[in-house]
């Protein structure tokens, strides 16, 4: 009778990530600020007392395992239910048999994997049955809920985050399945910390691609007398270049270019191109990035250096001339230049303070000498009456008023020292200091004026 090989032995019995899926809180890997003695989840799943959740995270951190643990713990019953494959029939039938379990006196726990998958007529079924105690909801999902999970259903979860599992909690986890009967216990495995070092950085906190990767190396180690030799260059093929993680439509995008954003307001240059990196080598669209360059060029330089305008606008020109890969090099340009550049959000503030007037006071009409008069009736309505055309004056300025009567006076651009915001902050102080010695010039020979002619009558 021939023996079965290691490999067909594995196979088998099942994936590493498989046979390795813990059973008890005791096995259970990572997420010590949830599950350690004393939290406040470990508690509610000690005492059977858990309530509608919510387990947000990134793949690979145990959800559905920690589902599974608390259906092993609970006096409930425990309803596996999956988004990709259900639809609002399968929703209602579940729910009428929590309903008539709830009428014999019995709990129905509803754990439903991928949860952000059904749109919000299939997650409004669940929502009575949640609120009158017919289940209790247990979802989980990659997505931030805030986004993805109705306002109403989520006001009645409790939210928990679970982390990707640091470097140190994925080794312990490699070492375990290395010597644990249910992993590679029974085999002699020869395998160097540095390549279990190599593998949990490879796996970016996703247990689930640590074990899958291991078992990979081991299953094509070379059989020697003494086992299995597993060495570097196996390992550095089983890893070989993984895609970054990232989704251009979950949270993970808006995460990146956050990041980005801020480490280049925070003028941190070489972080700046480590997050443009993360972008780029993940898929991003580069004409996506370059338009949030544009963004920040006035929002964060300004007029301390008009150039970072000029420069994002090339930039996005460039990445649309000749696209990725070639673009990269432009967008990096464009990053380093802001990164850099003295800083300034004066324009962005004089807008937002302006906007809050804006919607406050959106009926403010526009003074009468600022209105156009094409016709002969806007004339004899005053339109343009007393218009003062800075071009026929020696300064190119005039004292003329040219916000609505409520808000004269209002400063809404208030510029800073930085860069050549500094010139313009001088030039603005002279305008508006010739500016009000003016007014009150006029308004001093108005009330001459005016004197003058009280003593004629």
């Amino acid at each position: 009778m021939e023996q079965p090989t290691l490999f067909e032995d594995q196979i088998s019995a099942g994936p590493l990530a498989s046979r390795l899926r813990p059973q008890t809180l005791r096995e259970f890997e990572g997420q010590r600020h949830l599950l350690a003695e004393g939290k406040i989840l470990r508690r509610l799943i000690d005492r059977d007392e858990v309530p509608s959740m919510i387990f947000w995270g990134p793949p690979g951190v145990g959800k559905t395992t920690l589902a599974q643990i608390i259906a092993g713990k609970t006096k409930a019953r425990f309803v596996n239910f999956s988004a990709v494959t259900s639809g609002i029939k399968e929703i209602k039938k579940v729910m009428d048999e929590a309903e008539s379990a709830r009428r014999m006196g019995q709990k129905t726990i509803l754990f439903v994997d991928e949860i952000h998958r059904f749109n919000k007529a299939q997650q409004d079924a669940f929502l009575p049955f949640v609120e009158k105690g017919s289940i209790i909801l247990i979802g989980a999902t990659t997505e931030n809920p805030s986004f993805e999970i109705n306002s109403a259903l989520l006001s009645r979860c409790k939210v928990f985050v679970l982390q990707a599992l640091s470097e140190e909690e994925m080794l312990h986890l490699l070492r375990r399945a290395l010597t644990d009967p249910k992993g590679f216990g029974g085999e002699k495995v020869e395998i160097g910390e540095d390549e279990l070092a190599l593998i949990a950085t490879f796996a970016n906190g996703d247990a689930r691609t640590a074990l899958n990767t291991l078992e990979m190396s081991v299953l094509n180690g070379e059989q020697t007398e003494q086992g299995i030799r597993v060495s570097r260059e196996i390992v550095q093929q089983c890893v070989g270049k993984r895609s970054l993680l990232y989704d251009k439509n979950g949270e993970e995008h808006y995460n990146l270019i956050s990041a980005l954003h801020k480490s280049m307001r925070n003028s941190d240059a070489d972080a700046a191109v480590y997050w443009l990196a993360r972008m780029l080598e993940g898929g991003e669209d580069p004409l996506y990035i370059a338009r949030r360059l544009v963004r920040f060029a006035c929002e964060d330089v300004g007029m301390a250096d008009s150039r970072a305008l000029e420069i994002t606008v090339a930039a996005y020109q460039a990445c649309h001339f000749i696209g990725m890969p070639e673009c990269s090099v432009h967008l990096a340009h464009a990053v380093i230049f802001l990164s850099l550049a003295p800083r300034s959000n004066a324009v962005y503030l004089a807008y937002e303070k302006a906007k809050r007037d804006a919607q406050r006071m959106l009926a403010e009409p526009v003074p009468l000498h600022l209105r156009n008069a094409p016709t002969r009736l806007m004339k004899d309505l005053h339109y343009g009456e007393g218009y003062e055309y800075a071009h026929d004056t020696a300064e190119k300025l005039t004292a003329m008023q040219c916000l609505p009567d409520a808000l004269a006076g209002r400063v809404y651009y208030c510029p800073t020292e930085e860069g050549a915001e500094a010139r313009v902050r001088q030039r603005k102080q002279q305008i508006d200091a010739w500016r009000a010695a003016r007014r009150a010039a006029l308004e001093q020979k108005k009330q001459q004026s005016g004197k003058g002619e009280h003593q004629d009558e």
